[in-house]
């Protein structure tokens, strides 16, 4: 096969980056876009890496992207993501899981995707199914068929403890290809408490005047360590207000009180890793 790979969004601590948990996404798609690219070269199929490390907004890495892409006749364009949102920084004994995300529900990508998904689900991760999405620009511009696979949840410790790039890389490429593949990948390191520091999150914004807006009244209410986190989402750059990073979790939940007791209600949260 002739395929495009790459990883989304521009790398971390640039504009444009992905999301930040557990994992930091950036980097995480970019070990898995790697690992996945030796694999299926090692499968004798051309590869072409399309991922795009220099934009200087989040249309513009889409833009690089799809204009890489259209640069080469393949049957199929992949890009690979984690997803943002399950907030479970404990863990529960439940993964969130995978999904891959398609133009259309029928086709080369979307059977391919389909498999993509089972071959992670055996991987331990729920299976959250193929999505229908027809206003991502990765998916909707390329002039081959292609898909976007969220590979698991960044912010979800069940899902980062059993997560590895190469087991991750190795189950899609089965997918792409319809084949099992004979190679050996380590087992998975759960995050070790040590590392996982407690953000209290007090809103995100996709609009940055409204984020600075917000750090501006809490720096005026007196909280300290207050800062904006960027981070896109569906082709979307969102800014978040953290309001204190703390190693012990019990001070972040007092900051959320706190937060609350000065009317910034519905505070929460996160786990991040250094």
């Amino acid at each position: 096969m002739n395929l495009n790979i790459h990883a989304g969004h521009n790398p971390d601590g640039k504009v444009a980056c992905g999301a930040i948990g557990l994992i930091k996404e950036s980097t995480g798609n970019r070990d898995v876009k790697n690992d996945l690219i030796d694999i299926l070269k090692e499968e004798n199929n051309t590869v072409y890496d399309c991922t795009v490390d220099n934009g200087t907004s989040a249309s513009d890495v889409i833009n690089k992207i799809v204009a890489k892409c259209n640069a080469h006749s393949v049957d199929l364009d992949v890009s690979i993501h984690f997803n943002f949102g399950a907030n479970d920084k404990n863990g529960n004994g439940n993964t969130t899981g995978v999904e891959v995300l398609v133009y259309k529900m029928s086709g080369p990508a979307y059977e391919a995707a389909v498999r993509i998904c089972k071959e992670i689900e055996a991987l331990g991760y729920k299976n959250r199914g193929v999505k229908q999405r027809t206003d991502l620009g990765v998916l909707k511009n390329t002039k081959a068929p292609a898909l976007l696979v969220e590979c698991c949840f960044v912010d979800d410790k069940d899902d980062i403890d059993l997560y590895n790039s190469k087991s991750m890389a190795k189950a899609i490429a089965q997918g792409i290809l319809n084949k099992q593949i004979s190679l050996s990948v380590p087992a998975s390191t759960p995050v070790p408490e040590s590392e996982v520091f407690y953000r209290a999150i007090s809103g995100s914004f996709n609009n940055k005047n409204y984020a600075n807006d917000r750090k501006a009244k809490l720096d005026k209410d007196g909280f300290s360590g207050v800062f904006l986190e960027a981070f896109v989402k569906d082709e979307t750059t969102w800014y978040r207000v953290i309001a204190g990073s703390f190693k012990d979790k019990i001070n972040a939940e007092q900051r959320i009180k706190d937060l609350s007791a000065k009317g910034y209600d519905g505070g929460f949260i996160a786990a991040f890793r250094k």
